[in-house]
């Protein structure tokens, strides 16, 4: 572990947030900047990647202006350049990927190339002492995986989504109740007033892979509760929609989860991603704490969905294990995990 302070500039723009952040020794934010595209998207029901990609094009540079501006440093004292390279919309992910490497050359700093979905691992460790090992659900729009996280950059992938991921789920079903985009916030707020034992949906139970997640058949199975309802004239009522939709959801989350713990007989558990900050979620995760007598950490709210402060961070620990990229870096939609 390097002794000097280190300044990371963090880069974030894999999908409608367009994020710049000083972190100094990978915990302490110092800055967090971050334009939501969400207005923009709203409309569509969803992400538009070009509408995404132009967006990334027009902000990036007055967006991590505000982040050293925020910070009080200027590019001399940044030590370090990390950007979230995938997995992510290519189109939005270049633009963040061009401005790290013209940055990395022109002021002469390293630059390193950072996966989306370990820096919502890492954004746990923004702001706390948290350290491995640990069990990490990582859940949000576009990912659903189980990680054992041994070390810093040591993970072994336990179980993710066959199919469609959490939070994906979680934008369709709210896009069919017509409660808008994102989905997530707005089916967590109408679920408060609802009764989610008013329906009943399935919790897929995949056979031969116990740790693995499939949303694909509970979306089907709550349009399909639409229709009928409509086709028979019935009044339906969104609020248990979407807590029922919500509670199949959780349950299949936690599900999984207590099952790798059996497992990986871990004493720590983290949640990470957007969903982690959906409040019915935290709440299992704290009785699963109370009950099974292990540390539950979850990141602040504000590091849950995307930001380039996690980014900062893990691309932090990456440069103290020697761990930089040169300027072939590219971007890639798909990740390995």
């Amino acid at each position: 572990m390097s002794s000097k302070n280190i300044l990371t500039l963090g880069i974030e723009t894999s999908c409608d947030e367009t994020s710049a952040s000083v972190v100094l020794n990978g915990r302490k934010v110092l800055s967090n900047v971050v334009y939501s595209q969400i207005d923009s998207h709203k409309k569509f029901g969803g992400v538009v990647p070009e509408i995404a990609s132009r967006a990334h094009l027009e902000k990036i540079c007055p967006v991590v202006d505000e982040a050293l501006k925020e910070a009080n440093v200027t590019f001399k004292d940044i030590d370090v350049i990390a950007v979230t390279n995938g997995p992510g919309l290519i189109g939005a992910l270049l633009v963040g990927v061009s401005y790290a490497k013209g940055l990395s050359y022109a002021i002469k700093k390293p630059l390193v190339g950072v996966n989306h979905i370990v820096g919502h691992i890492y954004a746990n460790f923004l702001e706390s002492d948290f350290a491995p090992p640990f069990l990490c659900l990582v859940v949000s729009g576009g990912h659903s995986h189980i990680f054992m996280v041994e070390d810093f950059g040591k993970f072994k992938l336990l179980g993710k989504t066959i199919d469609d991921a959490a939070g994906e789920a979680f934008d369709k079903i709210a896009r069919a109740l017509g409660l808008g985009y994102p989905g997530g916030p707005a089916i967590q707020q109408v679920a408060e007033n609802g009764d989610e034992d008013a329906v009943i949906f399935p919790v897929a139970q995949i056979k031969n892979s116990e740790l693995d997640f499939s949303f694909s058949g509970l979306k089907s199975a709550v349009l399909n509760y639409l229709n009928q309802q409509r086709q028979k004239g019935s009044n339906i009522k969104i609020e248990n929609v979407a807590a029922s939709f919500q509670k199949a959801v959780v349950k299949a989350l936690v599900e999984k989860t207590l099952e790798a713990l059996k497992i990986t007989k871990s004493s720590t558990l983290a949640l990470a991603g957007g969903v982690a900050a959906n409040k019915r979620l935290r709440e299992e995760f704290l009785k699963i704490s109370e009950e099974l007598g292990i540390k539950v950490n979850f990141p602040p709210i504000k590091f849950c969905t995307d930001n380039a402060a996690m980014i900062a961070c893990a691309g932090y620990y990456k440069f103290l294990a020697g761990e930089t990229s040169d300027f072939t870096l590219d971007a890639y939609a798909v990740s390995d995990f």
